[in-house]
Protein backbone atom coordinates (compact mmCIF):
# COMPACT_ATOMS: atom_id res chain seq x y z
CA UNK A 1 0.00 0.00 0.00
CA UNK A 2 1.00 3.63 -0.39
CA UNK A 3 0.60 6.70 -2.53
CA UNK A 4 1.31 6.60 -6.25
CA UNK A 5 4.96 6.47 -7.16
CA UNK A 6 6.19 4.58 -4.11
CA UNK A 7 7.00 1.49 -6.15
CA UNK A 8 4.06 -0.71 -5.17
CA UNK A 9 4.08 -2.57 -8.49
CA UNK A 10 7.84 -3.11 -8.67
CA UNK A 11 8.30 -4.01 -5.02
CA UNK A 12 5.10 -6.07 -5.01
CA UNK A 13 6.34 -8.21 -7.88
CA UNK A 14 9.74 -8.67 -6.25
CA UNK A 15 8.16 -9.50 -2.91
CA UNK A 16 5.81 -12.05 -4.50
CA UNK A 17 8.72 -13.64 -6.34
CA UNK A 18 10.83 -13.84 -3.18
CA UNK A 19 7.94 -15.42 -1.26
CA UNK A 20 6.93 -17.75 -4.09
CA UNK A 21 3.42 -16.29 -4.15
CA UNK A 22 1.13 -15.06 -6.93
CA UNK A 23 1.11 -11.33 -7.64
CA UNK A 24 -1.80 -9.10 -8.67
CA UNK A 25 -1.71 -5.47 -9.79
CA UNK A 26 -4.35 -3.53 -7.89
CA UNK A 27 -4.90 -1.16 -10.80
CA UNK A 28 -6.20 -4.12 -12.85
CA UNK A 29 -9.18 -4.38 -10.48
CA UNK A 30 -10.40 -0.84 -11.30
CA UNK A 31 -13.47 -0.62 -13.49
CA UNK A 32 -12.94 1.38 -16.72
CA UNK A 33 -14.82 4.37 -15.30
CA UNK A 34 -12.27 4.69 -12.48
CA UNK A 35 -9.34 4.58 -14.90
CA UNK A 36 -10.99 7.23 -17.08
CA UNK A 37 -11.60 9.44 -14.06
CA UNK A 38 -8.00 9.19 -12.83
CA UNK A 39 -6.64 9.65 -16.37
CA UNK A 40 -8.57 12.91 -16.53
CA UNK A 41 -6.85 14.04 -13.31
CA UNK A 42 -9.91 13.58 -11.09
CA UNK A 43 -9.39 11.81 -7.77
CA UNK A 44 -11.60 8.83 -7.00
CA UNK A 45 -14.13 9.12 -4.20
CA UNK A 46 -15.12 6.42 -1.73
CA UNK A 47 -18.06 5.30 -3.90
CA UNK A 48 -15.64 4.76 -6.81
CA UNK A 49 -13.36 2.67 -4.63
CA UNK A 50 -15.91 0.27 -3.09
CA UNK A 51 -16.20 -2.17 -6.03
CA UNK A 52 -12.43 -1.96 -6.54
CA UNK A 53 -11.75 -2.81 -2.89
CA UNK A 54 -14.29 -5.65 -2.95
CA UNK A 55 -12.61 -7.16 -6.00
CA UNK A 56 -9.18 -6.96 -4.36
CA UNK A 57 -10.56 -8.36 -1.10
CA UNK A 58 -12.03 -11.29 -3.03
CA UNK A 59 -8.69 -11.97 -4.70
CA UNK A 60 -6.91 -11.98 -1.32
CA UNK A 61 -9.61 -14.16 0.29
CA UNK A 62 -9.42 -16.68 -2.54
CA UNK A 63 -5.70 -17.15 -1.90
CA UNK A 64 -5.90 -17.43 1.88
CA UNK A 65 -6.08 -21.24 1.81
CA UNK A 66 -3.36 -21.44 -0.84
CA UNK A 67 -0.54 -19.78 1.06
CA UNK A 68 -1.48 -16.21 0.20
CA UNK A 69 -0.57 -13.71 -2.46
CA UNK A 70 0.76 -10.21 -2.95
CA UNK A 71 -1.36 -7.41 -4.37
CA UNK A 72 -0.22 -3.84 -4.94
CA UNK A 73 -2.93 -1.29 -4.14
CA UNK A 74 -2.97 2.19 -2.65
CA UNK A 75 -5.40 1.44 0.24
CA UNK A 76 -4.76 4.91 1.62
CA UNK A 77 -7.54 5.07 4.24
CA UNK A 78 -8.08 2.93 7.29
CA UNK A 79 -11.68 2.33 6.14
CA UNK A 80 -10.38 0.89 2.83
CA UNK A 81 -8.11 -1.51 4.66
CA UNK A 82 -11.00 -2.42 6.97
CA UNK A 83 -13.02 -3.35 3.88
CA UNK A 84 -10.17 -5.56 2.68
CA UNK A 85 -9.81 -7.15 6.11
CA UNK A 86 -13.54 -7.88 6.17
CA UNK A 87 -12.94 -10.13 3.17
CA UNK A 88 -9.48 -11.31 4.23
CA UNK A 89 -8.97 -10.96 8.00
CA UNK A 90 -5.36 -12.20 7.91
CA UNK A 91 -4.18 -9.61 5.38
CA UNK A 92 -0.83 -8.01 6.18
CA UNK A 93 -0.15 -4.51 4.87
CA UNK A 94 3.25 -3.31 3.70
CA UNK A 95 3.06 0.50 3.68
CA UNK A 96 5.63 1.87 1.24
CA UNK A 97 6.42 5.33 2.46
CA UNK A 98 9.04 7.96 1.85
CA UNK A 99 10.12 11.45 1.06
CA UNK A 100 7.58 13.34 -1.05
CA UNK A 101 10.29 14.82 -3.30
CA UNK A 102 11.63 11.35 -4.11
CA UNK A 103 8.14 9.99 -4.81
CA UNK A 104 7.24 12.95 -7.02
CA UNK A 105 10.47 12.53 -8.99
CA UNK A 106 9.74 8.84 -9.52
CA UNK A 107 6.23 9.66 -10.73
CA UNK A 108 7.61 12.21 -13.18
CA UNK A 109 10.00 9.57 -14.56
CA UNK A 110 7.21 7.02 -15.21
CA UNK A 111 6.01 6.55 -18.74
CA UNK A 112 2.63 5.23 -19.83
CA UNK A 113 0.90 5.21 -16.44
CA UNK A 114 -2.62 6.61 -16.21
CA UNK A 115 -2.05 8.24 -12.80
CA UNK A 116 -0.79 11.80 -13.29
CA UNK A 117 1.61 13.36 -10.79
CA UNK A 118 -0.99 16.10 -10.27
CA UNK A 119 -3.02 13.66 -8.14
CA UNK A 120 -0.17 13.10 -5.66
CA UNK A 121 -1.42 15.95 -3.44
CA UNK A 122 -4.84 14.34 -3.15
CA UNK A 123 -3.25 11.01 -2.27
CA UNK A 124 -1.12 12.49 0.51
CA UNK A 125 -4.16 14.42 1.78
CA UNK A 126 -6.18 11.24 2.37
CA UNK A 127 -3.32 8.93 3.41
CA UNK A 128 -3.88 7.39 6.84
CA UNK A 129 -0.85 5.46 8.07
CA UNK A 130 -1.33 2.00 9.53
CA UNK A 131 -2.88 1.88 12.98
CA UNK A 132 -2.20 -0.42 15.89
CA UNK A 133 -5.25 -2.56 14.99
CA UNK A 134 -3.84 -3.36 11.53
CA UNK A 135 -1.32 -6.11 10.79
CA UNK A 136 1.53 -4.57 8.89
CA UNK A 137 4.45 -2.20 8.88
CA UNK A 138 5.98 0.75 7.05
CA UNK A 139 8.95 0.37 4.71
CA UNK A 140 10.95 3.35 3.47
CA UNK A 141 11.22 3.56 -0.32
CA UNK A 142 14.68 5.11 -0.47
CA UNK A 143 17.12 2.96 -2.39
CA UNK A 144 16.78 0.38 -5.11
CA UNK A 145 13.71 -1.84 -5.52
CA UNK A 146 15.80 -4.77 -4.32
CA UNK A 147 16.83 -2.92 -1.15
CA UNK A 148 13.22 -1.92 -0.46
CA UNK A 149 12.10 -5.52 -1.00
CA UNK A 150 14.78 -6.80 1.39
CA UNK A 151 13.55 -4.37 4.08
CA UNK A 152 9.98 -5.57 3.51
CA UNK A 153 11.04 -9.22 3.74
CA UNK A 154 12.96 -8.55 6.95
CA UNK A 155 9.93 -6.81 8.46
CA UNK A 156 7.69 -9.71 7.41
CA UNK A 157 10.02 -12.21 9.03
CA UNK A 158 10.13 -10.16 12.23
CA UNK A 159 6.33 -9.83 12.33
CA UNK A 160 5.89 -13.60 11.95
CA UNK A 161 8.17 -14.46 14.85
Amino acid sequence: MGVAGTGKTTVGRLLAEALGLPYAEGDAFHPPANVAKMSAGTPLDDDDRRPWLDAIGGWIRDRAGQGGGVVAASCLKHAYRDRLRAAAPDAVFVHLTGDRTLIERRMADRKGHFMPASLLDSQFAVLEPLRADERGFAVDVAGTPEEITERALAALRTSES
